[in-house]
């Protein structure tokens, strides 16, 4: 049994696993990230050397990193949440372990770990929408990992949705996060609220009467109890995410579209408008062949099981 470590490295905290090649994780290691870049490395090779003390036998390392990664699959270009800029992480893992090392983008990871394991595991062509904060993705082709000439594809979250539109932490403006994400369904919802509180009033009444600080729990919640003004957020969020999937099929044309991410928890709430919302502004009407749309269901094992897996090829 081939055993490799997966590491996933986000903003707050770095979660790394032992996995064998049916994706289980047999043992976990989590710790908060640390706020100076270089430390952030420090803890990644510590929390490998803690998981190869139990497990000797592991034979090389995973990482995903937030940002963008070389073609090569050493270096983090840039990771904003992390201050890394041109970090050799591979490099400094490697001499820190002892051990073979790949890093990847996360979200690639997370789309890696559902074609092999999870939700898209029946499928050759799939496309992973996490949606979060922002938007990420992922993309598989024909069974790869399609990375792009220089390794940064499938930063959808950052396509063009409105020209001109909301200013986007990445400097553009009119990105489909800024419309498509749980960023977004929480200023839907503030707004809403805010503008007439008694349509608002169950939203208000979940967050003491405070249409400023209203989250997407508390629009979720009254959704799920079937509140007109929180379910009609939730059809303005999914009628960007299918606007956003149609486009992506007309480019990449794949067999199932995998929502994931924080929002995606909301289950059937985001996926059946989502998939209504896919097919309306699909190019070709009922002559084209339709994408499934599924969610996830790796969940946060996704980004540990899909870096140790891509460690192995």
């Amino acid at each position: 049994m081939a055993l490799t470590i997966g590491v996933d490295v986000g903003g707050t905290k770095i979660a790394a696993g032992v996995v064998d090649e049916s994706g289980e994780i047999l043992a976990k290691t989590r710790v908060p990230t640390p706020a100076d870049p270089q430390w952030a490395v420090d803890a990644i090779a510590q929390g490998v050397r803690e998981l190869k003390e139990q497990y000797p036998d592991v034979s090389a390392v995973g990482v995903g990193a937030p940002g963008f990664v070389d073609r090569d699959r050493s270096t983090v270009l840039m990771a904003p949440n992390i201050a890394w800029e041109n970090e050799p992480l591979k490099q400094r893992i490697e001499e820190l372990t002892g051990l073979p090392t790949v890093v990847e983008n996360d979200a690639n990871c997370a789309a890696w770990a559902e074609f092999r394991f999870g939700a898209a595991a029946a499928f050759d062509d799939m496309v992973l929408i996490t949606v979060g904060t922002g938007i990420g993705g992922g993309i598989v082709l024909d069974g790869r990992l399609h990375r792009g000439r220089f390794g940064v594809a499938g930063e959808i979250g950052h396509l063009n949705m409105v020209p001109d539109g909301l200013d986007c932490g990445c400097g553009g403006h009119g990105c489909w996060e800024q419309y498509g994400s749980g960023r977004a369904l929480r200023r839907y919802g503030r707004e809403r609220a805010a503008a007439d509180p008694i349509a608002g009033k169950r939203m208000l009444e979940l967050n003491d009467g405070v249409a400023e600080t209203i989250r997407g729990i508390h629009i979720t919640e009254a959704a799920e109890e079937g509140d007109p003004l929180a379910l009609s957020c939730y059809r303005t969020l999914a009628d960007w995410l299918g606007r956003g999937m149609a486009d992506l099929a007309a480019l990449f044309d794949p067999e199932v579209f995998v929502l994931g991410g924080g929002v995606s928890d909301s289950g059937h709430l985001l996926l059946d408008p989502v998939a209504a919302s896919f097919g309306a502004y699909l190019t070709g009407g009922p002559a084209r062949p339709r994408a499934n749309v599924v969610l996830a269901s790796m969940g946060s094992a996704a980004g540990i099981a899909g870096a140790a897996d891509l460690a192995r090829i």
